[in-house]
């Protein structure tokens, strides 16, 4: 069931209230250009499909491996891009902050703060995020079991915001890799909050000594696939027309072109399952 909060956002889309919701997008702008490209085309699946559909992408990266790593176009270019693609495809916008000062500065131009995982545990952040009234969510750190992070959607809640969700995007398996406990989604929903599965970051492959992050994106279908049966309220998969290209986690993106029939299959499995 979707929240109240979050059908008012999707209150200009045509959707099936029985579908998941999808958050997808580039990792970061990198320009007006890629955006709108992405967002149209998503829009337009999504909307065959009866998808509720969040426009996400990063305004700025800042937690990059390499200092050398692209990190945006600067904040309000990038908090500005995302907002035309809002307002133009009529479509709820989602960021990342990733310090307490940003909350107030990036939540005019987008509906959903996003919290990054390695940051959950931020009291600051996730008090100032909640004060904006905005919708929350935050991303279950790597290092944490799913029932912790009732302590997260805590802060949130006495901070005078009920509107918090939860993404899950799996555990650190040694140095270089993670792995899913779908167990996380019920516990998660055990809240009383919208679950989110990342299919993109769960299947990243951190700490090369490259210092750039490597991935697994041939097994997104796989990791949305077993969380819709688990029974996710929502899916978070990062796309891009070419990923090899990407600026920003490409090695994880999942080429735009598979995006479609991908959704299809995972509508059909969702009809199955509820």
């Amino acid at each position: 069931m979707i929240p109240s909060y979050l059908t008012t956002l999707f209150k200009q889309q045509a959707y099936n209230p029985d579908n998941f919701f999808l958050i997808a997008g580039p990792c970061v702008v990198e320009s007006e250009e890629l955006v709108m490209e992405i967002a149209d085309k998503v829009s337009s699946i999504c909307k065959r499909l009866e998808i509720p559909y969040v426009f996400k992408a990063s305004y700025r990266k800042a937690n990059r491996t390499s200092a050398g790593s692209f990190t945006g176009i600067g904040d309000d270019n990038g908090l500005s891009l995302i907002q035309k693609v809002g307002k133009t495809y009529h479509l709820p916008t989602t960021s990342d902050i990733h310090a307490h000062e940003e909350a107030a500065m990036a939540a005019p131009f987008i509906d959903i703060l996003q919290i990054p995982a390695f940051l959950c545990r931020q009291t600051d952040l996730l008090i100032a995020a909640a004060e904006t009234g905005k919708i929350v969510n935050v991303k279950k750190g790597q290092f944490l079991s799913g029932p912790s992070m009732k302590f997260a959607v805590d802060k949130i809640q006495k901070a005078g915001n009920e509107k918090v969700m939860l993404t899950e995007r799996g555990n650190t398996f040694g140095y270089q890799d993670l792995v899913v406990d779908y167990r996380n989604i019920p516990w998660m929903q055990e809240n009383k909050v919208p679950v989110i599965m990342d299919c993109t970051h769960s299947l990243q492959q951190p700490n090369q000594t490259s210092g750039v992050t490597g991935g697994n994106p041939q097994l997104i279908g796989t990791i949305a696939s077993a969380a819709i049966a688990t029974g996710a309220d929502g899916l978070f998969i990062e796309t891009h027309p070419n990923p090899a290209v990407a600026k920003s986690d490409g090695a994880n993106m999942l080429k735009l072109d598979l995006l479609e029939p991908l959704l299809e299959k995972l509508v059909r499995l969702r009809k199955a399952v509820i």
